[in-house]
């Protein structure tokens, strides 16, 4: 079988391609979930401090911010890239496969810091630009919120952006094509817990008990009418129970139960709406059954909306680049992302780089499988290089 071909990469950020990888694999067999990234941090920020860089830790926690100045202009730009692992038990059989037991790198976030380190070393080495660059490692994307984390910490007042940039990889999608969705490119996402109340009793005397069992499963099947009859059918809505939790014993009528969802929304007026309905069925239903319902929605991470001038730029250093071939067109993605936050502080966009279809790069991220493509970190290192210094042009 013939070797896959090299992808494009400026070739001063190839040559240390394999130092590059290697701290790759390091951090993917040493993972750390949200807020215990202390190991990766220290690697991050001992990486940055030897090729010159300011760097502050302990924003959310374990963050770390590396900053670069090169000329005059007081033009600051923001570049992100996230740390955590999950709480998956890791299947590649790869030889730098997690040493962890039950913590893996399965969302490809050690490819994502060392690409962004790998561009750190260049534009260190080089400095072809004009301007304030801020490097940001951050903690807990992974359902905790780092990036909001991070902001309550007063990353902005130390580092103010006039812009900032994200990237993720994106299995089964060409390898080492971008993708630059403009406007709103991935989805909220919130959870509720809906508690169902009723009356326990004997499983042969269900005249004598209201069965939240009962009244929990009307709750699951009126929730289907909510994207289907409320809303607008050409927007986007999910809604989706993940557990129902209810009893131990066949014969007992359990005295309360539990649904867990997750809902998805691409605009925030659908989320708004969203809210209303489940928590209004929830109730509504549930007293038609003598039960009640107490509904606890939590508000976890916001739309994530790509500015369109910056989604256009990042797009034409992709063409300037790569020409239009370099870019994969798509749609928006129904995951979600705490990078959000970022951007609704100030204006930005958040890409995704192809990891590989197939056997090259295809499995899906939160897989137990699944591992980020090497072959691509070369390709994503230079693309935050030319972004950074195509936004931070050198005066004339």
């Amino acid at each position: 079988m013939n070797a896959p071909l090299q992808l494009p990469a400026l070739e001063e950020v190839r040559a240390h391609e394999a130092e590059m990888i290697a701290i790759r694999r390091h951090i993917h067999a040493n993972p750390e979930l949200a807020f215990e990234e202390h190991a990766t941090a220290d690697l991050v920020a001992d990486c940055l401090q030897r090729w010159g860089y300011e760097v502050h830790r302990g924003l959310g926690v374990t963050g770390v911010v590396g900053t670069l100045r090169a000329g005059t202009s007081t033009k600051r730009i923001g570049l992100r890239a996230d740390m955590d692992a999950l709480p998956i038990k890791e299947t590649s059989g790869k030889p730098w496969a997690s040493r962890v037991l039950g913590k893996m790198h399965a969302c490809g976030h050690d490819g994502h810091t060392a690409m962004l380190l790998a561009a750190a070393r260049h534009l260190a080495a080089t400095q072809r630009f004009d301007g304030i660059l801020h490097l940001v490692f951050q903690p807990a994307e992974e359902g905790y919120g780092g990036a909001r984390k991070m902001l309550e910490d007063g990353f902005l007042d130390l580092f103010p952006c006039q812009a900032m940039f994200g990237m993720h990889n994106g299995p089964a999608k060409p390898a080492g094509k971008f993708i630059a969705v403009p406007g709103y490119a991935m989805a909220s996402s919130d959870t509720a817990i809906i508690k169902v109340r009723g009356t326990g009793g004997h499983g042969a005397m269900p005249q004598h008990a209201a069965d939240p069992v009962v009244a929990a499963s009307a709750i699951v099947m009126a929730l289907q009418t909510v994207v289907s009859r409320n809303v607008p059918p050409l927007q986007m809505g999910i809604v989706t129970v993940g557990a129902f939790l209810a009893g131990e014993a066949p014969n007992v009528i359990p005295g309360e139960a539990e649904l867990r969802l997750t809902v998805r929304a691409f605009r925030p007026e659908v989320r708004d709406l969203l809210q209303e309905r489940i928590t209004a069925i929830a109730r509504q239903q549930a007293a038609v059954f003598g039960a009640r319902a107490e509904v606890d929605y939590q508000r976890r991470y916001p739309v994530l909306y790509n500015h369109p001038e910056e989604t256009a730029f990042c797009a034409q250093v992709v063409r300037d680049w790569l020409g239009d071939d370099g870019l994969h067109a798509d749609e928006p993605v129904t995951g979600s992302e705490d990078f959000a936050f970022f951007l609704e502080k100030v204006p930005g966009c958040y890409v995704f780089i192809g990891n590989g279809e197939g056997a090259d790069g295809g499995c899906m991220v939160h897989n137990p499988g699944y591992d980020f493509n090497d072959r691509c970190l070369s390709t994503g290192a230079s693309y935050w290089v030319r972004l950074a210094e195509a936004y931070l042009k050198r005066a004339a």
